[in-house]
């Protein structure tokens, strides 16, 4: 009788490779997770300074209402108002700028008290994100 040796090592590599084929597989898994988190907690902290910069002007309405340039900006410009109108939007930059990559934002107010309100950032890490994001909410005042 002719016996066999190896074949429980043979078994054990086999287990190893399969083993560590999940493994990888897992921290693949992990690494993406942790990704579209991060890309989700952005989209929060996108809809909390949206909604902050509405409730600003909720708080100012005479001067919101009276004249839409009070709080009216665009992405890339900084506010060309004076008094809080003009204060509200240049803290809520710094605060897009602080919490978002390449934060930015801009409002929109028309003559029916219509607001819109746009928040952009940098969101390329994120699955399907783009390096300009873009998160926008409507409301009236």
């Amino acid at each position: 009788m002719m016996r066999q040796s190896g074949f429980t090592l043979l078994e054990v590599l086999v287990a190893i490779l399969v083993l560590s084929i999940g493994l990888l597989g897992l921290a693949g898994l992990m690494a993406s997770s942790i990704r579209n988190n991060h890309s989700a907690q952005q989209r929060t902290q996108a809809t909390w300074l949206a909604y902050d910069v509405i409730d600003r002007m909720r708080v100012n309405r005479p001067a919101a209402i009276a004249s839409s340039d009070n709080y009216n900006v665009l992405i890339g410009a900084a506010s060309g108002s004076a008094g809080l109108a003009g204060a509200d939007i240049t803290d809520w930059k710094a605060d897009l700028a602080n919490a978002l990559p390449a934060g930015d934002g801009s409002v929109d107010v028309d003559a029916n008290r219509e607001v819109t309100v746009i928040i952009q950032w940098n969101d390329s890490r994120g699955t399907g994100g783009s390096n300009a994001q873009q998160l926008r909410v409507d409301t009236q005042l």
